[in-house]
């Protein structure tokens, strides 16, 4: 089966009319009846209801929609991505969640701007589950998120586990406690977690944090970024888990104390799994110095 056949499949059950989509196709209807008629002979099921007006997809029909659109959304991706890694050999752009600017990322900008200075460097900001479809769609070469995740066409590292901290209002009765704090004794106060949307993201992890020793917050606080968190946390409204590196940000009337328990928020690498580019692979090195140092 040819990809215009499912571009033709593709415009009737989107038009649910043969008349219309041919005219959206630029064609006449007889051979688009034929060509509808073709794709059901060679998948043995109908795909539309005979006599329906105006037509509907049969449940084969649903089915064989969503997997059409899926490979044509791919393979029209694939020639803006191949145009662009070959005329962008000479620049990187990385995507990254603004939490891995406060820790070892920034060396790495400025460490590979010092071995490559030829080599254009770009820097977006998004969040983890953007990143993906940004690698996937060739707009950025490495990612630096805080989010597990499975796909063939990427590859992920693990660059460290960041232990998790609590941001605290300075006159709170916990800031002045000696020694680590347990999870146990904040979940007595209202969580103040984000970025709110999307999800999957980090505000999940500090939600796990808690259920992972059988712990519910008093109550949740759901906001957008960090330093709308750290300015709740100033006012008093609640408390927040934050990566241990989100220290060296002085936010006024906040406090941070190490946790008791061993909780922690990764800060993963990714790029396409088949990118052996120089310039990446550079990068990629790198970061594993930095990071590791």
């Amino acid at each position: 089966m040819e990809l215009r056949q499912l571009r033709y499949f593709v415009a009737v059950a989107e038009e649910m009319n043969i008349t219309r989509a041919a005219d959206r196709l630029h064609m006449t209807q007889p051979p688009l009846s034929r060509q509808i008629q073709q794709i059901e002979e060679s998948i043995g099921l109908p795909l539309f209801a005979r006599g329906a007006r105006p037509l509907r997809l049969t449940e084969a029909g649903r089915i064989f929609y969503t997997q059409a659109k899926r490979l044509l959304t791919e393979a029209d991706e694939l020639a803006p991505l191949t145009r662009r890694l070959a005329q962008l050999a000479e620049r990187v752009v990385i995507g990254f969640v603004p939490s891995t600017l406060y820790g070892a990322l920034p060396a790495v900008i400025r460490a590979f701007r010092e071995s490559a200075p030829h080599i254009e460097l770009s820097l977006i900001e998004m969040f983890t589950i953007e990143q993906l479809a940004a690698l996937k769609g060739g707009r950025i070469d490495v990612g630096f998120g805080r989010l597990r995740f499975d796909d063939n066409q990427l590859a992920r590292e693990v660059l460290v586990e960041e232990p998790l901290i609590a941001a605290l209002p300075q006159d709170h009765p916990l800031a002045n406690t000696d020694g680590p704090l347990t999870l146990a004794a904040l979940a007595r106060e209202t969580l103040i977690v984000y970025p709110s949307t999307p999800r999957p993201s980090y505000a999940d992890q500090q939600l796990s944090a808690m259920r992972d020793h059988a712990l519910e917050p008093a109550a949740v606080h759901e906001v957008r970024e960090l330093q709308t968190a750290l300015g709740l946390v100033a006012a008093n409204v609640g408390v927040c888990l934050v990566p241990m590196s989100v220290d060296g940000l002085r936010a006024h009337g906040v406090v941070y104390r190490a946790i008791a328990e061993h909780s922690t928020s990764p800060i993963i690498m990714s790029r396409r799994s088949e990118d052996s580019s120089p310039a990446t692979t550079l990068l990629c090195a790198l970061a594993r110095q930095s990071f590791h140092a």
